[in-house]
Protein backbone atom coordinates (compact mmCIF):
# COMPACT_ATOMS: atom_id res chain seq x y z
CA UNK A 1 0.00 0.00 0.00
CA UNK A 2 1.35 3.42 -1.00
CA UNK A 3 2.00 5.82 1.83
CA UNK A 4 0.49 9.30 1.49
CA UNK A 5 2.49 10.95 4.29
CA UNK A 6 5.69 10.53 6.28
CA UNK A 7 7.48 11.93 9.34
CA UNK A 8 10.78 13.77 9.10
CA UNK A 9 12.56 16.73 10.72
CA UNK A 10 11.85 20.31 9.72
CA UNK A 11 15.48 21.49 9.69
CA UNK A 12 18.95 20.45 10.85
CA UNK A 13 19.63 19.93 14.54
CA UNK A 14 22.52 18.92 16.80
CA UNK A 15 23.13 16.83 19.89
CA UNK A 16 26.02 15.77 22.11
CA UNK A 17 27.00 12.98 24.48
CA UNK A 18 30.19 12.67 26.56
CA UNK A 19 31.70 9.61 28.19
CA UNK A 20 35.14 9.19 29.80
CA UNK A 21 36.76 11.93 27.76
CA UNK A 22 35.22 11.03 24.39
CA UNK A 23 32.85 13.53 22.80
CA UNK A 24 30.10 12.36 20.44
CA UNK A 25 28.73 15.23 18.36
CA UNK A 26 25.49 14.37 16.55
CA UNK A 27 24.17 16.17 13.46
CA UNK A 28 20.74 15.48 11.96
CA UNK A 29 19.51 16.74 8.56
CA UNK A 30 16.36 16.37 6.50
CA UNK A 31 17.50 14.91 3.15
CA UNK A 32 15.89 13.83 -0.13
CA UNK A 33 18.58 11.84 -1.98
CA UNK A 34 21.78 9.84 -1.61
CA UNK A 35 23.61 12.60 -3.53
CA UNK A 36 22.61 15.11 -0.87
CA UNK A 37 23.72 12.71 1.86
CA UNK A 38 27.15 12.31 0.23
CA UNK A 39 27.62 16.09 0.06
CA UNK A 40 26.79 16.50 3.76
CA UNK A 41 29.14 13.67 4.75
CA UNK A 42 31.98 15.15 2.69
CA UNK A 43 31.47 18.55 4.32
CA UNK A 44 31.41 17.08 7.84
CA UNK A 45 34.57 15.08 7.25
CA UNK A 46 36.34 18.26 6.15
CA UNK A 47 35.00 20.31 9.05
CA UNK A 48 35.86 17.61 11.63
CA UNK A 49 38.99 16.14 10.05
CA UNK A 50 40.60 15.67 13.48
CA UNK A 51 37.80 13.39 14.70
CA UNK A 52 38.45 9.64 15.03
CA UNK A 53 35.15 8.44 13.54
CA UNK A 54 32.28 9.81 11.45
CA UNK A 55 29.51 7.24 11.93
CA UNK A 56 26.11 7.65 10.36
CA UNK A 57 22.74 6.24 9.40
CA UNK A 58 20.06 7.39 6.99
CA UNK A 59 16.63 6.40 5.74
CA UNK A 60 14.85 7.56 2.58
CA UNK A 61 11.37 7.31 1.09
CA UNK A 62 7.91 7.08 2.56
CA UNK A 63 8.03 3.28 2.37
CA UNK A 64 11.32 3.30 4.34
CA UNK A 65 12.93 0.52 2.27
CA UNK A 66 16.10 2.54 1.56
CA UNK A 67 18.41 2.83 4.55
CA UNK A 68 22.04 2.42 5.56
CA UNK A 69 24.12 2.31 8.73
CA UNK A 70 27.91 2.83 8.78
CA UNK A 71 30.28 2.20 11.72
CA UNK A 72 33.28 4.00 10.14
CA UNK A 73 35.89 1.85 11.89
CA UNK A 74 34.10 1.29 15.18
CA UNK A 75 33.38 -2.37 16.11
CA UNK A 76 30.60 -3.84 14.00
CA UNK A 77 27.07 -2.68 14.88
CA UNK A 78 28.20 -0.42 17.75
CA UNK A 79 27.66 2.92 15.97
CA UNK A 80 25.60 2.94 12.77
CA UNK A 81 23.03 0.48 14.07
CA UNK A 82 22.13 2.39 17.26
CA UNK A 83 21.94 5.62 15.24
CA UNK A 84 19.56 3.94 12.77
CA UNK A 85 17.65 2.56 15.73
CA UNK A 86 16.85 6.10 16.88
CA UNK A 87 15.62 7.03 13.40
CA UNK A 88 13.33 4.01 13.32
CA UNK A 89 12.21 4.43 16.92
CA UNK A 90 10.89 7.89 16.01
CA UNK A 91 9.38 6.56 12.74
CA UNK A 92 11.35 9.04 10.62
CA UNK A 93 12.47 9.02 7.02
CA UNK A 94 14.24 11.35 4.58
CA UNK A 95 16.75 11.92 7.36
CA UNK A 96 20.50 11.59 7.92
CA UNK A 97 22.19 11.48 11.32
CA UNK A 98 25.97 11.64 11.64
CA UNK A 99 27.75 11.19 14.96
CA UNK A 100 31.34 12.47 15.04
CA UNK A 101 33.55 10.99 17.76
CA UNK A 102 36.52 12.73 19.28
CA UNK A 103 38.42 10.01 21.13
CA UNK A 104 39.19 10.78 24.77
CA UNK A 105 41.86 8.13 25.36
CA UNK A 106 39.71 5.53 27.14
CA UNK A 107 38.12 2.55 25.38
CA UNK A 108 34.40 2.36 26.08
CA UNK A 109 33.74 -1.25 25.11
CA UNK A 110 30.87 -2.54 22.96
CA UNK A 111 28.13 -1.59 25.40
CA UNK A 112 29.59 1.84 26.01
CA UNK A 113 29.79 2.59 22.30
CA UNK A 114 26.23 1.44 21.59
CA UNK A 115 25.00 3.63 24.44
CA UNK A 116 27.05 6.65 23.38
CA UNK A 117 26.10 6.65 19.71
CA UNK A 118 22.45 5.97 20.48
CA UNK A 119 22.23 8.74 23.08
CA UNK A 120 24.03 11.28 20.89
CA UNK A 121 21.60 10.57 18.03
CA UNK A 122 18.65 10.72 20.45
CA UNK A 123 19.80 14.12 21.71
CA UNK A 124 19.90 15.49 18.15
CA UNK A 125 16.33 14.28 17.61
CA UNK A 126 15.22 15.70 20.96
CA UNK A 127 16.45 19.07 19.70
CA UNK A 128 14.72 18.69 16.31
CA UNK A 129 11.22 19.65 15.22
CA UNK A 130 9.47 16.56 13.86
CA UNK A 131 6.86 17.21 11.18
CA UNK A 132 4.52 15.20 8.96
CA UNK A 133 4.71 15.85 5.23
CA UNK A 134 2.10 14.93 2.62
CA UNK A 135 3.25 13.10 -0.50
CA UNK A 136 1.94 14.89 -3.58
CA UNK A 137 1.84 13.97 -7.26
CA UNK A 138 1.96 16.37 -10.22
CA UNK A 139 -0.21 15.97 -13.30
CA UNK A 140 -0.33 17.78 -16.64
CA UNK A 141 -3.86 18.00 -18.04
CA UNK A 142 -4.64 18.97 -21.66
CA UNK A 143 -8.20 19.56 -22.80
CA UNK A 144 -10.36 21.59 -25.22
CA UNK A 145 -12.09 24.81 -24.16
CA UNK A 146 -15.43 23.00 -24.20
CA UNK A 147 -14.27 20.84 -21.26
CA UNK A 148 -13.06 23.75 -19.12
CA UNK A 149 -15.92 23.73 -16.60
CA UNK A 150 -15.80 19.95 -16.15
CA UNK A 151 -12.03 19.90 -15.59
CA UNK A 152 -12.02 22.79 -13.13
CA UNK A 153 -14.88 21.21 -11.19
CA UNK A 154 -12.90 17.97 -10.76
CA UNK A 155 -9.73 19.83 -9.75
CA UNK A 156 -11.60 21.80 -7.10
CA UNK A 157 -13.52 18.83 -5.69
CA UNK A 158 -10.40 16.63 -5.50
CA UNK A 159 -8.49 19.39 -3.63
CA UNK A 160 -5.75 19.72 -6.25
CA UNK A 161 -3.64 22.89 -6.41
CA UNK A 162 -3.06 24.71 -9.69
CA UNK A 163 0.67 25.15 -10.40
CA UNK A 164 0.58 26.37 -14.01
CA UNK A 165 -2.09 27.17 -16.57
CA UNK A 166 -1.93 28.00 -20.28
CA UNK A 167 -5.03 28.81 -22.29
CA UNK A 168 -3.34 29.67 -25.58
CA UNK A 169 -3.58 26.94 -28.21
CA UNK A 170 -5.98 24.70 -26.35
CA UNK A 171 -5.93 24.40 -22.57
CA UNK A 172 -3.16 23.02 -20.39
CA UNK A 173 -2.85 23.03 -16.60
CA UNK A 174 -0.38 21.53 -14.14
CA UNK A 175 -1.83 20.47 -10.81
CA UNK A 176 -0.40 19.13 -7.57
CA UNK A 177 -2.56 16.75 -5.53
CA UNK A 178 -2.12 14.62 -2.41
CA UNK A 179 -1.31 11.06 -3.41
CA UNK A 180 -4.38 9.72 -1.57
CA UNK A 181 -6.62 11.68 -3.99
CA UNK A 182 -4.64 11.19 -7.21
CA UNK A 183 -6.30 7.97 -8.43
CA UNK A 184 -9.78 9.40 -7.90
CA UNK A 185 -8.94 12.61 -9.76
CA UNK A 186 -7.26 10.82 -12.65
CA UNK A 187 -10.17 8.41 -13.02
CA UNK A 188 -12.70 11.26 -13.16
CA UNK A 189 -10.62 13.26 -15.63
CA UNK A 190 -10.15 10.32 -17.98
CA UNK A 191 -13.92 10.11 -18.39
CA UNK A 192 -13.96 13.60 -19.90
CA UNK A 193 -13.95 13.54 -23.73
CA UNK A 194 -10.79 14.57 -25.62
CA UNK A 195 -8.77 15.04 -22.45
CA UNK A 196 -5.16 13.91 -21.89
CA UNK A 197 -3.73 13.54 -18.39
CA UNK A 198 -0.11 12.62 -17.66
CA UNK A 199 1.81 12.07 -14.45
CA UNK A 200 4.69 14.39 -15.31
CA UNK A 201 7.20 14.07 -12.52
CA UNK A 202 6.29 11.18 -10.26
CA UNK A 203 5.81 11.68 -6.55
CA UNK A 204 6.87 14.80 -4.66
CA UNK A 205 8.22 14.27 -1.12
Amino acid sequence: MLQDSYRTIKKSSQGIFKDRGSKFLAFAWPVASEEEIKEILDTLRRDHHNARHHCFAWQLGADKILFRANDDGEPASTAGKPILGQIQKHDLTNILIVVVRYFGGTLLGTGGLINAYGKAAADALDNATIITRTIDEVFEIKFPYTSMNQVMKVIKEEQASLMEQDFGNGCRVMVCIPRKNSSSMKGRLQRIEKLIVNNKTGSYY
